[in-house]
């Protein structure tokens, strides 16, 4: 009676193969803790120099990810399979995944841009394509920014690198830039001392930078005056909003009126 099984196939099999999967095995299982390893290293060299916190996971993952794709090619190659076709095959693959995601590719590179050269930072109050907001993540593909009404707004990196960027926060200290309009029937210096008494009444803003006001132009029904003031970069808009506030009380107060848009018209006497 013959036996389903033979054992001297088995065991030739198992005499060829039995090396090469217990070293395939350990080497997997040391190559992998060894890349895990490399990657707390290059984590700690990237903190220890000083590298932006949203880099570093960034990189530490791209090259953790290309060593298990090397340890991958090995252990296939120690089995006896020809990793050169592997490889064209992964190329190809890569190359067409890359034609459908070309977009979003752009926005990955972008994301790189923005990561390695810190156009802005978490925090910054930035500018980005007319919209206003703090910077709240710096993603791979998108910018997160969290407007002052409170709004998230997503925009892709793509977007950014290819526009305007206006970073409010980078100097550390802003300039706020405000027009105000009187009556021409009003005493211009009175309306100055106003908005000088306002100006000094403002906790936020800089004590030790004169506050610019000038007659800006002569409008159709007002005499404008710009008012530049300093402050720091994150309490832009409480100035603004104090400044205009407070100076329309000082004005009431004051008598100094603030024209809105009128027409006069004369009618000749009829004769």
């Amino acid at each position: 009676m013959e036996t389903l099984f033979d054992y001297s196939k088995f065991s030739e099999l198992f005499t060829a193969y039995a090396p090469k999967i217990v070293g395939a095995v350990l080497t997997l299982a040391i190559g992998l803790w060894l890349i895990n390893w490399l990657t707390g290293r290059i984590k700690a060299a990237l903190k220890f120099r000083g590298v932006e916190e949203s880099v570093r996971p960034f990189i530490a993952s791209l090259f953790s990810v290309g060593l298990k794709v090397m340890l991958l090619l090995s252990v296939a190659s120690m089995f006896g399979i020809e990793t050169t076709s592997f490889v064209a095959i992964l190329s190809a693959l890569v190359f067409a995944i890359g034609l459908a995601l070309q977009g979003s590719l752009g926005h990955f590179a972008s994301g790189v841009l923005i990561l390695i050269f810190k156009p802005y930072r978490v925090g910054d109050l930035v500018t980005i394509n007319d919209i206003t907001g703090h910077v709240e993540e710096i993603q791979v593909f998108n910018t997160l920014l969290l407007t002052l009404d409170n709004r998230r707004v997503i925009i892709p990196n793509g977007v950014v690198t290819s526009g305007v960027i206006t970073n409010n926060s980078s100097p550390g200290k802003i300039r706020v830039d405000m027009t105000f309009g009187i009556s021409y029937g009003d005493d211009i210096d009175r309306a100055r001392k106003v908005i000088q008494e306002v100006a000094d009444g403002c906790p936020l803003i800089f004590k030790d930078i004169p506050v610019d006001i000038y007659v800006s132009g002569l409008g159709d029904s007002s005499v404008n005056f710009a008012v530049r003031p300093w402050c720091k970069s994150e309490q832009f808009w409480d100035v603004y909003f104090y400044m205009h506030e407070h100076i329309k009380k000082g004005f009431d107060k004051s008598g100094v009126s603030i024209p809105f848009p009128q027409m006069d018209v004369h009618l000749p006497k009829a004769g």
